[in-house]
């Protein structure tokens, strides 16, 4: 909490949280599109939490491309361990698409006040902990986004392994991994490959996940608890 206290004055802060689409070769069979990811390419939509220090504390590995994060995040163990109080203290900071609850704080779609504008922007300080995260396990790991080529009951002992690896690395504090041209050449053909318009039907795209939950601005709680924060830290 003191680590993302120290960023943009967020109290309370446990922990960023958000996902990433680690690309993966088309896995085939019936359930094959439910892998098609929103922007046509097949993937593991992978959840994590990320510390101040850029350390996974959680992650969620096994989702098709197609499951929406907020999905992911109500099926999470770390969500009932967080509704049955288990992790009674302190706050999870989520972007947009995820619901607002006593222990996830979003930002505010409209914010009017001055307070209500300095709460969004240092929500968006503090949670892009978890973007960097991300770009530096990438980096450390190309693989995650250059692809997967293995059998699909693999892929989430990989992506769990590199996981263990980058906290590793960063316990023993090694130097960050820096960008890679050759790497960032392939990177940008294959995202080119991406914009080219894929033929036929995508299922994926169109794909409804079995639960999908969009919670906004109706979950009074999270309201609450929100507008507290704001009124005792912000104004």
């Amino acid at each position: 909490m003191e680590g993302f206290f120290r960023i943009s004055g967020f109290p309370g802060v446990l922990g960023a949280l958000d996902c990433t689409h680690i690309r993966i070769q088309s896995p085939g069979g019936e359930n094959g599109e439910l892998y098609r990811n929103r922007k046509g390419y097949f993937s593991l939509n992978v959840q994590t939490v990320s510390d101040c220090n850029l350390l996974i504390r959680d992650i969620v590995a096994r989702w098709p491309g197609s499951t929406h994060d907020s999905t992911i995040f109500h099926e999470s163990r770390l969500r009932a361990r967080l509704e049955t109080r288990e992790i009674a203290n302190g706050y999870l900071l989520g972007d947009g698409g995820y619901p607002c609850k006593s222990y996830l704080l979003t930002p505010l779609q409209n914010p009017g006040t001055r307070a209500e504008q300095r709460y969004n922007t240092a929500h968006k300080a503090t949670h892009n902990t978890v973007e960097r995260q991300y770009g530096v396990w990438k980096r450390r790991f190309p693989v995650l986004s250059m692809g997967l080529r293995c059998h699909l009951q693999n892929m989430s002992n990989i992506i769990v392994a590199t996981a263990v690896l980058h906290n590793i690395a960063i316990a023993a504090r090694e130097n960050l991994p820096p960008e890679d041209p050759e790497v960032n050449r392939i990177l940008l053909l294959i995202r080119q490959q991406d914009e080219i318009p894929l033929q036929g039907n995508l299922r994926g795209n169109q794909q409804i996940p079995a639960v999908h939950l969009n919670y906004r601005d109706d979950d009074n709680p999270g309201q609450t608890t929100r507008r507290a924060v704001i009124n005792r830290h912000f104004m």
